[in-house]
């Protein structure tokens, strides 16, 4: 694994690559306050090994990325796709294959619209479609809310609980079809915390907003792309 900031103006990216730069390249792309470790090493080194070349990258406000005051995030949700091309630009790429997990699908979708000669192919995990809400779509599990109701009360300083606290949250996401690994998933939130300075910056993710100019173009997007999305998915059913 190889280490690269990417610098643009103000913003700075963190990024890890794994394998050869001259094979096909990969943008792992994770969801919402969670930074690049969330794609576990183990996975990034088998793309690696298949002749990919996979770059992940701390979000702003997670990991060693940019971060701002906890609140209102100064930024837009199609900022952070933005931050997409960046990264592309910063590894001296023409064009990559996206690869986004739930808000990272979300910001795929729009780096294909928007730079859609940046875009070699999309791969969407558990995303959100770029799209005005369906009333025809089922409600999401209220247990979602119900456990998230706990982070308000909780001592988000104390590495401890924040880990604990990561780890059910993962638990509640996950299906019935393979056994849940919680320690694997305790050891990435541990990583997780400690490369955040503060954790708390994360929440500005809650705060997005921008992008409605792109909503309803899915037609527009010509790469090919992989739906990934669980039949016992929660929060997106």
């Amino acid at each position: 694994m190889k280490e690269k900031v990417v610098v643009d103006k103000a913003i700075s990216l963190y990024t890890e690559s794994f394998g050869d730069p001259a094979h096909e390249p990969i943008i792992l792309i994770m969801g919402a306050m969670s930074s690049a470790v969330w794609w576990p090493d183990e996975f990034c080194s088998q793309l690696a090994k298949m002749g990919r070349y996979v770059i992940r990258y701390d979000h702003r406000d997670t990991g060693k990325s940019t971060s701002y005051e906890p609140g209102q995030a100064p930024y837009s949700v199609e900022e952070l796709a933005d931050d997409v091309v960046r990264v592309i630009d910063g590894y001296g790429l023409e064009a990559a294959h996206l690869v986004g997990m739930s808000l990272g699908g979300f910001l795929s979708q729009l780096v294909a619209l928007k730079y859609p000669k940046r875009v070699k192919s999309l791969t969407l995990i558990a995303s959100e479609r770029l799209a005005d809400a369906d009333p025809d779509m089922p409600a999401f599990d209220p247990a979602i809310i119900e456990y998230h109701q706990r982070a308000e009360s909780l001592d988000w300083s104390d590495r401890d609980a924040v880990v604990a606290y990561q780890v059910g949250a993962w638990r509640i996401n996950s299906g019935t079809a393979h056994a849940f690994d919680a320690e694997k998933i305790q050891n990435i939130a541990e990583l997780n915390f400690d490369r955040t300075p503060n954790i708390l910056t994360t929440f500005n993710h809650t705060t997005l907003g921008g992008g409605e100019r792109w909503l309803g173009r899915l037609n527009e997007i010509a790469v090919p792309t992989l739906i990934i999305h669980g039949t016992e998915d929660p929060v997106l059913p």
